[in-house]
């Protein structure tokens, strides 16, 4: 009996797999946020206080400026929102869905893209948010990103359309999303000195 040489294998050119959304439902519930992005496993260690408490302000004020007045609903991390053509997904700090898409709201978390998305920046995570992210959002048909950077205590709103455009605002956001009355957030509020 012949017998033949057993084949050699280079791993490293070997495509590896693709990490989905469904794996990282997987991964162990250890304080961390794990996302799937463009095949890739992404993990977020857990949040400073300052990045808390900015998030908590900002959920403070959109309250009353779009789910109060009945616009849709609000939401914080960590909450997953799942892209199921690509199986990506992802956690973001805070997320707002129009009455007009409440479909993709379910028990196990939004399936679909959410109107607004917002990001705040840790050092961890922002050329994540600033690079990936910001592709993601725009290719699954999230409409407005917005980048909170604390150290320069600035807010970067994408609009994303047929011609995605970005403005910068330092003292006063306004809250657009296509609803009326849009209002405003004083980011001076925002930004405000911890204690």
């Amino acid at each position: 009996m012949e017998r033949t040489p057993a084949r050699s294998y280079d791993v490293s050119t070997m495509p590896l797999p693709s990490i989905t959304w469904q794996d990282v439902q997987q991964m162990p519930d250890d304080g961390n946020r794990y996302e799937a992005i463009e095949g890739e496993l992404y993990m977020t260690p857990a949040p400073s206080i300052r990045h808390h408490r900015l998030s908590r302000r900002l959920y403070d004020a959109l309250k009353p400026l779009l789910p109060d007045p009945g616009h849709g609903e609000l939401f914080w991390a960590p909450v997953g929102v799942q892209f199921p053509l690509t199986g990506e997904g992802v956690q973001p700090d805070l997320m707002f869905v129009s009455n007009e898409r409440r479909g993709m709201v379910g028990e196990a978390g939004i399936l679909g893209a959410p109107d607004l998305v917002v990001e705040i920046l840790s050092p961890s995570t922002a050329s994540r948010d600033r690079g990936i992210k910001l592709r993601l959002y725009r290719r699954q048909g999230v409409r407005e990103y917005w980048i909170v950077d604390p150290d320069e205590e600035a807010v970067d709103v994408w609009c994303f359309g047929e011609a995605p455009e970005r403005e910068r605002f330092t003292t006063t956001l306004p809250v657009r999303l296509g609803v009326e009355p849009g209002g405003s957030i004083d980011l001076e509020d925002v930004f405000a000195p911890d204690f």
